[in-house]
């Protein structure tokens, strides 16, 4: 961990789908998920966060989306920056801006890509240089998902085993371009309602209520394997079907959860009801629904297939429209001229300002 003289930076970093979630901490100080995870890191969907570090500030100053942060929010970004100051050696307070082009708290992994951002901008601006593997454990502290938006492409958050966690890391499977075909389709379901509860919150719930929390823990470990040969051989006919498998355990797991966890409305249930039947027409699977905590629905299908469920899925009653979507790099720092990382590929940024997603 390399040290400089601290200042401001800023860094942006994608929201990431998960294709195996990671639902419930077996050490919440610690941040340690029960279960290994799998998940792509999306590309045009970014969090871009600007962070200095002003020794003349009596407080932190948090702007998220072009507004002061207040409550929960604050006091998350604020609880993150203390932890990277211990790392710092410094005491001083920091001003944060973080603008997301994508809806908040409503499913699309805003906290992952928020606090990976928050990560990259703080640690740098801090005068800290990690690596990746410990800014992505450095990241989970703020959002457990965060640590796989560090990376681009197809990204395996490891759960270890050990009691003091240094077994627990993110890390790259496949780069941003290892699958060119593959899209996915994010049905944005209109009104989705924003989470009352915060997952951190909600899956802990679920780990002390779930009757279906246990059995899905043994299913886990054959599930991953599964799907992680199958994004290696690029086949969409055995990937889609697993998807949807863990997707579908993942649902329950929640509405099992005493008080029920339910991300849905009838919308999003409608268009999981549509991927099905577009399967059954075709004969085989073109398409595979998933979704986190939240009422939006990624389909992952191939490039030849999207125009075909997008006219399907713009036929269903409350949908507002839908986006394409492909692998995309993970946390890169903007605002300069140096050529810079895209984690998970081995791109160049050269600073470009987060593109709209509309």
């Amino acid at each position: 961990m390399a040290r400089a003289r601290p200042g401001a930076a800023t860094f942006e970093a994608p929201p990431n789908i998960a294709l195996v979630k990671y639902w419930g901490v077996r050490d919440r100080a610690l941040a340690l998920p029960y279960n290994s995870s799998i998940s792509v890191s999306l590309d045009r969907l970014r969090s871009r966060t600007r962070v200095a570090f002003e020794p003349s500030l009596e407080a932190d100053e948090v702007e998220i989306n072009g507004r002061p942060a207040g409550g929960g929010p604050r006091e998350a970004v604020v609880k993150f920056l203390d932890r990277v100051r211990s790392l710092a050696g410094t005491s001083a307070h920091a001003v944060v801006s973080s603008e997301n082009n994508f809806p908040t708290a409503s499913g699309l992994a805003s906290s992952a890509s928020g606090f990976a951002a928050l990560a990259g901008a703080a640690t740098r601006a801090a005068g800290l240089t990690l690596s990746d593997r410990s800014l992505g454990r450095l990241a989970r502290f703020g959002s457990g998902s965060a640590s796989r938006s560090i990376f681009g492409g197809f990204v395996e958050w490891r759960a270890g085993a050990r009691a003091d966690g240094q077994d627990c890391y993110a890390r790259s499977l496949f780069g941003p371009t290892h699958w060119p075909e593959l899209r996915d389709v994010v049905v944005l379901v209109r009104g989705a309602p924003t989470k009352a509860v915060r997952s951190q919150d909600a899956m802990q719930a679920t780990v002390a209520t779930s009757p279906y929390f246990g059995e899905r823990q043994r299913e886990l470990p054959g599930r991953i394997a599964r799907i992680r040969s199958a994004i290696g051989a690029r086949d969409a006919e055995r990937l889609f079907p697993l998807v949807m498998q863990e997707c579908d355990s993942f649902r329950w797991v929640c509405e099992t959860t005493r008080p029920s966890l339910d991300y849905l409305t009838a919308t999003s249930r409608a268009v999981l009801a549509r991927v099905q039947d577009e399967n059954r027409a075709a004969g085989r699977p073109i398409g595979a629904y998933t979704h986190d905590a939240g009422a939006h629905v990624h389909v992952f299908t191939l490039r030849r297939h999207v125009d075909r469920l997008r006219r399907s899925f713009g036929e269903v009653p409350g949908v507002e429209r839908t986006l394409e979507l492909r692998a995309g790099p993970g946390a890169r720092r903007v605002g300069d001229d140096r050529a810079l990382r895209a984690r998970g590929g081995r791109s160049r940024a050269r600073g470009a300002r987060a593109r709209s997603s509309g």
